[in-house]
């Protein structure tokens, strides 16, 4: 599959700047946010980060070599997405929450104290 060929990859190739959220499954939830600059890698066969990416998994060994077997027999080449931030923020809800609710904490606090 060529760089051209999905909907996706054509959008990210013209226009290269992109918003990403990743967030942890735990409570508290931790979310890192990114903005930046998207390039596009076409890579022949699968990526290393993509097996590794996958290894989280829980599989037997056994499991593991036949999906292995499969991804790669799927996959002539991959399209690798590297982003470049240009802006990040860490959202704890320890230390760090996100803007709305801090602020509406500081307008509930001053309401409390007045």
């Amino acid at each position: 599959m060529h760089l051209d060929e999905r909907a996706q990859t054509r959008r990210v190739a013209s226009q290269s700047r992109v918003a990403l959220t990743i967030d942890t499954e735990s409570h508290p939830p931790k979310v890192l946010l990114l903005r930046g600059n998207a390039e596009l890698d076409e890579v022949e066969g699968i990526p290393d980060e993509y097996m590794q990416m996958n290894g989280t998994y829980e599989m037997t060994p056994e499991q593991r070599v036949e999906w292995e077997k499969n991804v790669k027999a799927l996959y002539d080449r991959m399209v690798r997405i590297v982003v470049k931030p240009t802006w990040a923020k860490l959202i704890d809800f320890e230390t760090t929450l996100p803007t709305s609710i801090a602020e509406l904490m500081q307008q509930k606090a001053a309401e409390a104290a007045r």
